[in-house]
């Protein structure tokens, strides 16, 4: 049977494929059939409920909602017909009857005046409801306004929120014209579970749902009022969804997602309501350099009153005493890059160090995050990126979320993985925390932490023992198998039981159901790769990988989901101290030598550069005495911070680029203000290696520059002799060695926004699944490594009785230098906090909101305690984004010996109720 259908359209033959509804070939041709309740995005389905796209076929007595009914073989439709018309005018009417006057709408721009306007209906005949009949305004949420007088009960809120974003907020209540959407149990929005993704204002066809950055005092408001709207990427997680910025007066008003290969539209509340950071009064503006007479370096600058330790500068004098203070000091200088800039500035800073001063002393923060996972995959895939992008879960049947909680930390990625169980698919959700995802889950493990090895061992035993390998594929495909299995023989589940806290039971269904399906991905976070053996955890998700066969194939598959927004890019690009672009080692004299003649340059070391960790330990030992740091927080982000800054404070010559007075820049002795990621072009590669352009969509404050623009100039002034007039330049040069961009062109990105590496032609858009034939390692083997179980490095006891684990907020994200400067942000989540198990709380005899003091061997941070029945009675959960109870005060810097990644995720502590006086001292 063909998938062709043929039907007349306004007397036209056209053709259709099978599924397609007439609305959509009519919208395809250029007909634009009046709707409202469809929109024709993905994830939304048609509902057919407001009958504005109303058409007429022959034989047919009744008129069809288009966007809901399928054409058939022969069928003869007619749009234009009178009566069509009369009656799509008709429904148009009777919509506008409750609606505000144009003039004072909540939109006046709305997509329902669009189409009014298309039907030429200006005004309505009928009646309006009753007064007191509609809801009052709903403005209880700090980012969104509720005004009901324009709800047209269309249902697109209710899809966008229950089907699209899979938050099951949003619901109708009422019959009839009593019936209007509600939060949970008719909630005030601000008091509801609504986690403010937006979805629904952006879906809302009338303005009934708005922005309140949209709207003024009276509610009123005009979507399209602003001067340009600019394609670009969000700034935050490593998603990378594609958004538009609307900007008026040099100013974001507000933001709005595009159909990007990763968020299809969506966004979170961080990249739809978090952009007004960029205009804050905190953005550096001005060069600074340190004054003579500054008090002695510490934590001691307030951001509202630097004068007092900072004087301002012209940008030749700062980069003058920048550059004197670096050149020439080959090993006593080093470099922190960032994951927040450009893959173009990532490999500038790399280049700058490596050219500049003869070594491989330079990192970024991946050497936090996913380092561990980085090693465990280049040792034994050959390939340190994702091998499937997340959207593949659409094609599995089971996946595995482990030591990664996406609804807060990757939540438009979650967004899939909520689709994917609500279709049926198995989500087996595996973490010491308990988390939203779970919900959604076929299985939820709550194992111990730091017992991650045994739980996979476990599993993997399981489908050693009940042969449920792919015996084909590991032939195939693998080596080192044997070993693998002599290995796993001690790990049975009924062994492994006390040590990960689930029961055997458990773990062979889990089993099982991964072994036997047809096609399985794993998903996993930091709460697998920040630990002393994080490397280990990640060996054990390859082996049950290969093991099963999932790899290499449509809906199977590893990711890593990385934590900031090009932190893939930034690896990519050589931002870490072993490798340079495109994961090639610094050993290798033949690769040296290829970068060294694109650069003009001499041999750099053939030595492994320094880690962030150990860059920070050889400044205390006096071999490294000056730094530059671009766009990068240790002062935050380091582990046994105090540690960190206090090497910090003993560098005699620190150069800090950033877009904030951070709280390393309180350490600076000159800072370059530098452009945020809506005030410069580039490129960032995001976890599914899809390769992106960011625009510019509003320029930088004052005399703030672009940062690639200021690595130039500096490295000019430190003797290096470049030019680059543009980012597309030095995409171009990184092109030169680097043979995942092959194929991906600047004016290709331009034309299209995202490319997929591996491109494999010009017009390829890239393979979202890699490693079908073979991987890129010797005989095209992957590799199994046994993995031990290695214990914490920081274990409980008497003293310090409970265990610490960190990570992000929704709200909030990384250090907080952007999301704590976002007022929507701000508001959601103003004060420090740490969760802990309501048994918990009582035994300490602390309410909910009342306050902790939580100590380890390395320090201690009062902090306000929250009842969280998801973490487990021992723990406490700790975000890391306030610096007035920061983290990584607490936490552990013990490394990983493979990443060299620290232990952020288990601290032994102890929790103990604070005094008033302490809390009021803090």
């Amino acid at each position: 049977m063909s998938d062709t259908i043929r039907f007349t359209l306004d007397g036209k033959e056209v053709e259709a494929r099978k599924g397609m509804t007439i609305w959509e070939v009519a919208n395809g041709r250029g007909l634009v059939i009046p709707h409202l309740c469809h929109k024709p995005a993905p994830g939304y389905r048609p509902d057919g409920n407001c009958r504005a796209c109303m058409v007429e076929v022959e034989g047919e007595r009744t008129l069809i909602a288009s966007c809901i009914r399928e054409p058939s073989e022969g069928m003869v439709v007619t749009s234009n017909s009178a009566r069509a018309e009369s009656a799509r005018k008709m429904v148009m009417e009777m919509l506008i009857a409750d609606q505000p006057e144009q003039s004072q709408a909540h939109d006046k721009s709305s997509h329902m005046w669009d189409m009014a306007a298309m039907q030429g209906v200006t005004s309505s005949r009928f009646p309006k409801l009753e007064d007191g009949h509609i809801p009052l305004l709903d403005d209880s949420h700090v980012a969104m306004s509720v005004n009901l007088d324009a709800c047209i009960q269309c249902g697109l809120c209710v899809r966008a929120c229950r089907e699209v974003q899979v938050n099951d907020v949003i619901g109708m209540a009422g019959r009839g014209h009593n019936a209007y959407p509600v939060f949970d149990f008719d909630d005030p929005m601000g008091d509801s579970t609504c986690v403010a993704c937006g979805e629904c204002v952006q879906a809302c066809p009338t303005g009934a749902l708005m922005s309140a950055t949209v709207l003024d005092d009276q509610q009123v408001g005009d979507s399209k009022d602003y001067d340009s709207e600019v394609e670009s990427v969000c700034p935050f997680c490593g998603v990378g969804c594609q958004v538009s910025l609307k900007v008026k007066d040099n100013k974001v008003v507000y933001v709005e997602g595009i159909n990007g290969p990763a968020n299809e539209g969506r966004l979170c509340v961080k990249g739809r309501f978090g952009f007004d950071y960029i205009h804050h009064d905190h953005r550096l503006t001005r060069p600074l350099i340190r004054r003579a007479d500054a008090p002695a370096k510490g934590l001691n600058v307030d951001p509202d009153n630097w004068k007092e330790v900072f004087r301002e500068a012209s940008w030749d004098e700062a980069l003058d005493v920048a550059a004197n203070g670096l050149k020439g000091r080959g090993r006593e200088v080093s470099g922190f890059g960032s994951a927040k800039c450009t893959n173009e500035e990532a490999y500038l800073f790399q280049k700058f160090i490596r050219q500049g001063f003869g070594h491989n002393n330079v990192d970024h923060c991946t050497r936090l995050c996913h380092a561990s996972s980085v090693a465990a995959l280049l040792e034994n895939v050959g390939s340190g990126a994702v091998t499937a992008t997340f959207n593949e879960i659409e094609n599995a049947d089971v996946a595995i979320v482990i030591g990664a909680n996406p609804i807060e930390n990757h939540p438009v990625a979650a967004t899939y993985f909520k689709q994917f169980a609500k279709r049926g698919g198995k989500l087996i959700v595996m973490d010491p925390r308990g988390q939203a995802l779970s919900r959604h889950a076929t299985h939820m493990l709550q194992f111990r932490p730091g017992a991650d090895v045994s739980l996979l061992n476990a599993i993997c035993h399981v489908i050693v023992e009940e042969e449920l390998y792919d015996r084909q594929y590991i032939e195939a495909y693998t080596e080192n198998w044997e070993a693998e299995k002599a290995h796993l023989a001690d790990f049975s589940p009924e062994t492994m039981a006390d040590i990960c806290g689930i029961d055997a039971g458990t773990l062979r269904v889990v089993a099982r159901d991964f072994a036997t399906a047809q096609a399985g991905m794993i998903f996993w976070g930091m709460g697998i790769s920040q630990h002393i053996h994080g490397t280990d955890n990640a060996r054990c998700l390859i082996s049950l990988a290969l093991m099963t066969g999932h790899v290499g194939r449509p809906g199977t598959g590893l990711h890593p989901l990385r934590g900031q927004n090009n932190v893939q890019g930034a690896s990519d690009a050589g931002l870490v101290p072993m490798f340079l672009p495109d994961y090639q080692s610094v050993m290798d004299d033949g690769v040296r030598s290829a970068f060294a003649e694109v650069w003009g340059s001499e041999d750099f070391s053939d030595q492994k550069g320094l880690t962030v960790t150990e860059i920070m330990d050889a400044v205390h030992d006096g071999d490294i005495k000056a730094m530059y740091i671009l766009g990068e927080n240790p002062a935050m982000s380091d582990p046994d911070v105090e540690h960190a800054r206090d090497a910090l404070a003993k560098l005699d010559h620190l150069v800090v680029q950033d877009i904030f007075l951070t709280e390393t820049a309180n350490y600076a002795d000159v800072i370059l203000p530098a452009s945020a990621f809506a005030e410069k072009s580039g490129t960032v590669t995001n976890t599914n290696r899809q390769v992106q352009l960011g625009r510019a969509a509003v320029t930088p404050p004052g005399e703030a520059r672009e940062d690639w623009a200021i690595t130039t100039e500096l490295a000019r002034r430190c003797g290096m002799d470049w030019q680059y007039d543009s980012p597309a330049d030095v995409f171009a040069e990184m092109k030169l060695n680097m043979a995942s961009l092959d194929n991906i062109t600047w004016e290709r990105l331009q034309a299209q926004n995202a490319v997929t590496y591996p491109s494999l032609s010009p017009e390829d858009p890239g393979q979202a699944i890699v490693f079908g034939d073979g991987f890129p390692r010797p005989e095209g083997r992957a590799r199994f490594t046994p993995a031990s179980v290695i214990a914490p490095d920081d274990v409980p006891d008497a003293e310090y009785p409970m265990i610490l684990t960190t990570g992000r907020q929704l709200e909030h994200w990384h250090t907080g230098s952007m999301t704590r400067r976002s007022s929507v942000l701000d508001a959601v989540e103003p004060e420090a906090n740490c969760s802990l198990h309501p048994s918990t709380l009582r035994k300490l005899g602390v309410d909910p909101g009342g306050h902790v003091r939580l100590t380890t061997k390395r320090g201690s941070v009062v902090v306000m305690a929250r009842m969280d029945r998801a973490v487990a009675p021992d723990m406490v959960f700790l975000p890391f984004a306030y610096v007035e109870a920061a983290a990584n005060i607490l936490t552990n810097s013990a490394l990983d010996p493979y990443g060299k990644i620290p232990e952020f995720k288990f601290s032994a502590v102890r929790v103990e109720k604070a005094e008033d006086s302490a809390v009021a001292a803090e």
